[in-house]
Formats: structure tokens, sequence, C-alpha cells
């Protein structure tokens, strides 16, 4: 992925790099995405369970920009799967967003203790991107087992699959079976962020020796040659950060190339460890948070 945006499955253009909010406190959330916007981010991702969505909402706003050049991606908890309660889902977020149509919406896990509410949930997505609410659906922290359920009791193949992904979890499997059904993958964390390896077993791969060895060579940042290794290789990234000199170095990843000897050696450092949470031990029980009404 060469080009500064992609196509989705339905015809839909995406942002080839988005803005995310991740773990980004409320109070800070409008100042980061006014910045974003500011330095040429078109896409913003947030979701319910971050509880920032009116901070977007409010950075939108007062951008001045025009609704038309925004790309706006949230998604759907797990305490609101179920048809009825995803359709409502839908009308907190885009109230608490303040837009009246949501560019891409997708489940944030899968259940897969309770799998069909799980199909409920992307049933209601189908519906309300029938009814044009939405641009289009997916999912994200599908699993392999988990999108082959879904594809054979739904109608709509989900246009992308929001997982984490970076240089020390690739998740080649997983990548390969969302390309087979022409499904976006959307990498979260990746950069592989300070959230994950707590324990430090791993150190920092802004610090990787093979990392920083490709940025040398290419005067840019280990950042810049993570998030270029995903654009290469087919992925949509989602980088974040609350500091506006990262922001900008996050999005200028389309003036070098990385070469097919340096993409291998970046993905030749995957650990196989992931960082998130464990996608077959998500549950309401362990992890119900309740979304606030708009």
């Amino acid at each position: 992925m060469s080009s500064s945006s992609v196509t989705l499955n339905n015809g839909v253009e995406i942002p080839a790099v988005g803005f995310g909010v991740f773990q980004t406190p409320p109070d800070e959330t409008v100042t980061a995405v006014e910045t974003a916007l500011a330095a040429g981010y078109r896409h913003i991702d947030t979701a319910a369970a971050y509880l920032n969505e009116r901070g977007v909402g409010e950075a939108i706003r007062r951008s001045g920009l025009d609704r038309s050049e925004l790309f706006i991606e949230t998604k759907v908890w797990i305490t609101d799967y179920g048809y009825d309660a995803t359709l409502h889902a839908y009308d907190k977020s885009a109230a608490k967003l303040g837009i009246e149509q949501i560019d891409l919406l997708i489940l944030h896990q899968a259940l897969p203790g309770e799998f069909e509410l799980t199909l409920d949930a992307y049933r209601a997505l189908e519906r309300l991107l029938a009814d044009g609410k939405v641009r289009a659906i997916g999912v994200s922290n599908f699993m392999p087992a988990h999108l082959a359920r879904l594809l054979a009791e739904t109608s709509v193949v989900p246009a992308v699959n929001q997982i984490e992904v970076h240089p020390y979890f690739r998740q080649s499997e997983l990548l390969a079976v969302d390309a087979e059904h022409g499904i976006l993958s959307q990498a979260w964390s990746p950069i592989g962020g300070i959230t994950f390896y707590r324990d430090g077993s791993h150190g920092s791969t802004l610090e990787d020796a093979t990392i920083g060895k490709i940025a040398a060579a290419h005067g840019r940042t280990p950042a810049q040659v993570m998030l270029r290794w995903h654009l290469q290789q087919g992925r949509q990234v989602i980088p974040k950060s609350v500091r506006p000199s990262r922001i900008a170095e996050n999005l200028d990843v389309f003036g070098f190339e990385l070469t097919g000897d340096e993409l291998a050696a970046i993905d030749a450092l995957d650990t196989g460890v992931r960082g998130g949470p464990e996608p077959e031990q998500i549950t309401r029980e362990t992890f119900g948070l309740q979304i606030p009404e708009a």
C-alpha cells in the first residue's frame, strides 16, 4: 500500500493511516484529535469502550473541516451485543460523536462463549449498513474460527478486521485469512506501544536493533519504519500519541520504501506473544463495561 488511501471491499475509501485514541483520557482527547486533524489526519478511530467519543466529536466540530473530508470509525462494546441493543449502541455513539452517519462501525470483540449474541450484533450492523446509517461494517480481534462462523451465518463480508499487529506479534495466519476473504487488516498498536510487554521481557520495538538499523539507513525513525512495514504489506494502521511531534511523525510515512530484505527482517522479529487480551477469554462477566447513554 503505497498510496495514502485504500479501497474497502464495498468500494468505500479509507485513509491508509488513521489516528487512534485508545487509552487517551477524555479530557485530553479533544486536543489530541484537534492536533491530528491539523496535521493532516482524516481518519479518527475511537470506540464506545474508550469513553472518549464525545471528545472526538468536539474536536471534529472545532476543526471546521467539512464532514465529507473525514472518516470516523467506532466500535460496539460486548455489553451492547444483541440485535436491538446494537442498534441502540449505534444511536449512543452517533449522538456522542455528533454525526448522522458513521463511516465504519465494527464489533470490538467476539464473544466466543455467546457467539449467537455476536451474530445478532453483526446482523444489526448489516441493518444499519442497509439503512445508510453506516458506510461500512467490520469486526475487531476476530480469530480465524470466529471469522469462519461469522461468514457462514451472515450476509455481508466484514470490510475490516482490526487486530493487534506489530513487529513482535505479526499474526501471520490471521492476516492470511483476512486477505483470503478481502477483509482489510487494520493494525492496532502498530508499533507495539508501551501498554504491551509490561514485564519488559521483550523490550521496546522503538529500541529494537534491527528496526533501528533500517531506520538509520533511510534517515527515518523506528516508528516510521514500522508503520511503513505495515503499509507495504497491505495493512491500514492506527497509531496513537498525544505529543504533537509524534502525531506529525506518524503520518509522514509515504516518502520512502523498504526493501524486500528489510520487510523480511522485520517479519523475523515476531515472538508469537500477544500483548492484548486473549480473544478466546473475552466474556461479558470479565469485561462487562457498561456504556453510558448519550
